[in-house]
């Protein structure tokens, strides 16, 4: 158990490896309650979303979600969430280290709509079921029927939001569960089959998969459009905070980006590791690095500049005093 964000969280239950290839092979169950989850309502809560959010709420179904970033006036990232559209509001998830400045960030902006109200959603947490047996495991355990269930989009079950999304790779399902229910959910989908996991075996799955995490590869002075996450940016939706600053950073081009990198050997590369171009020049640096237990091999995601980002381009990581070559790979270094 570790402090994560307020939080104590578990990093392991067995064995990060262990849990990691439970995920991939049959399906891993994560406590991810301590993600925050705050309340839109009112006639307005639409329009503040617009006003906050850089994809376009306009093209979100009922019953579904989309990925959404905030930004502030410069184009950097606030955080970047889930919306969720439900019949009577939105809801929205939220990175845990991120709750407390994104709730009255929404609170400030709200002020200046009428009729848009938001909240903690306080009474609910989050349970997370990942892998190719989760539509098995969650089916039995809830006695739900989930078959028809797409990507992106949830359903109602018993007071529990079950929507089909996840941070691993795989293919899975995020529970809200009533906080007085979540252990009796949590002993059914193990009984059922999942295998727990912690925070260990959520980085790695979802360093395979090539998906940022904020405060590595997110931060206020970086865009999702230097992340790569330029499709969730909707500038034809009307006007949205941090837009002029992202819309110039698009016609101009960013000058770093988020790139994949495979390492030579079996050093593993860390969090603000240098990267160099093959004549040793300082290039950039690592946001996050590990040993990928699917493809036996270190990886790593680094911002370089724009022009090193060239798929197969030859680099080199200074990891503990040493220079090591690396190459530049697609950032899902997995895909199911």
């Amino acid at each position: 158990m570790v402090p994560f964000a307020g939080w104590e969280m578990p990093v392991s239950y067995k064995s990060i490896i262990s849990e990691h290839n439970a995920v991939r092979a049959r399906a891993g169950i994560f406590d991810v309650g301590h993600m925050g989850l705050i309340k839109i309502v009112g006639d307005g809560a639409a329009t503040l979303i617009q006003k906050t959010a850089t994809n376009d709420l306009s093209k979100l179904s009922l019953n579904h979600c989309q990925y959404s970033v905030l930004c502030n006036e410069s184009g950097g990232t606030i955080d970047d969430l889930l919306i969720y559209k439900l019949p009577m509001y939105y809801l929205i998830v939220c990175n845990a280290s991120n709750t407390e400045k994104v709730l009255p960030y929404l609170k400030k902006q709200a002020k200046e709509i009428e009729h848009a109200d938001v909240s903690l959603y306080e009474n609910y947490c989050m349970l997370s079921v990942q892998g190719p047996r989760s539509e098995d495991i969650v089916s039995q355990a809830l006695n739900v029927p989930l078959a028809g269930l797409r990507r992106n989009q949830l359903l109602w079950w018993r007071d529990i939001i079950i929507s089909k999304t996840g941070y691993t790779g795989e293919d899975g399902y995020e529970l809200m569960v009533a906080k007085k229910e979540v252990a009796k959910i949590w002993e059914a989908l193990i009984a059922a089959g999942a295998q727990p996991c912690g925070l260990g075996a959520r980085d790695t799955l979802r360093l395979e998969a090539g998906f940022p995490l904020y405060g590595h590869e997110y931060d206020e002075e970086t865009s999702p459009i230097e992340v790569g996450y330029g499709w969730a940016v909707k500038f034809d939706k009307g006007d949205f905070i941090g837009k002029a600053a992202l819309l110039k950073q698009k016609k101009e081009g960013p000058k770093k980006k988020l790139v994949g990198l495979e390492i030579d050997g079996r050093l593993i590369a860390r969090s603000d590791d240098s990267v160099f171009d093959k004549e040793l020049k300082l290039i950039g640096k690592v946001t996050s690095g590990t040993f990928s237990p699917t493809l036996k091999k270190p990886i790593a995601l680094a911002y370089v500049a724009a022009k090193e980002a060239i798929l197969g381009n030859q680099l080199n990581i200074e990891i503990r005093g040493k220079k090591v070559a690396a190459k530049v790979v697609a950032k899902s270094f997995y895909k199911r």
